[in-house]
């Protein structure tokens, strides 16, 4: 991951577009994961949504390292 991503003319670092990224797919987790009444199971809810958005911006990194 060198170099930047431009945007209209604005020059963006790719890790931050993953984090954005990353962000609104950990959100779409959280809800669907409350819905379900998951987090009864959950000893603290806010360290598994940080570690669920850790988990998912890692994978993005993994996996979208060829895109940029």
């Amino acid at each position: 991951m060198i170099g930047e991503v431009s945007l209209y003319g604005m020059y963006f670092p790719p890790l931050l577009l993953l984090a954005l990224l990353a962000f609104v797919v950990s959100r779409l987790c959280n809800r669907v994961l409350a819905r379900t009444g998951f987090y009864r199971h959950v000893w603290h809810p806010a360290l598994f949504d940080f570690s669920l958005f850790v988990m998912v911006l890692g994978s993005l990194v993994y996996f979208g390292s060829n895109w940029f």
